[in-house]
């Protein structure tokens, strides 16, 4: 392994998404194409796939060979349907964010409507004792995690 190219999230809506997390949450759009083609088809799996697919980057964030930091897909098809997202089913992923201060940012997502699954709670123990995180949810109920790492990591 030589490092990460992108984390990716199946969503329903592509715009709905592209929206969420480039307008509420700050990440930049880098690309947007539509995937219906026979390479396509082969990588995924499905014989008859046409993706639509937006990639997106933490403004910021140092580039490495990837001009991305996050895929999202949309299955135009075949079209799926939503899978239980519950947080301790194997299978499911959360993606965590840096952010500066988690009380501030948990005030702004939530006056815009995004759910949270708690407030910023302190970390009282591990390698990131005295900072905060929460978890909340982007439109296909996916988790994310908003941390506040402590103000000496912060600092670094």
């Amino acid at each position: 392994m030589k490092g990460v190219w992108h984390f990716s999230f199946t969503v329903a809506d592509l715009d709905r998404s592209v929206a969420f997390y480039r307008d509420l949450l700050g990440f930049a759009l880098v690309h947007r194409q539509v995937q219906d083609n026979d390479y396509t088809r082969r990588l995924v799996g499905y014989p008859d796939a046409v993706l639509r697919v937006a990639q997106l980057a933490v403004p910021g964030q140092p580039r490495g060979v990837s001009t991305h930091d996050l895929e999202l897909v949309e299955y135009v098809r075949p079209k799926g349907v939503p899978r239980d997202p519950a947080r301790h089913l194997p299978g499911a992923a959360h993606l965590a964010l840096t952010v500066e201060d988690a009380r501030a940012e948990h005030a702004r997502l939530s006056a815009a409507g995004v759910r949270f699954v708690n407030p910023p709670e302190a970390i009282t123990a591990g390698v990131n004792r005295g900072g905060y995180a929460c978890y909340f949810l982007d439109p296909d109920e996916i988790t994310l995690e908003l941390v506040q790492p402590p103000f000496d990591r912060l600092a670094g």
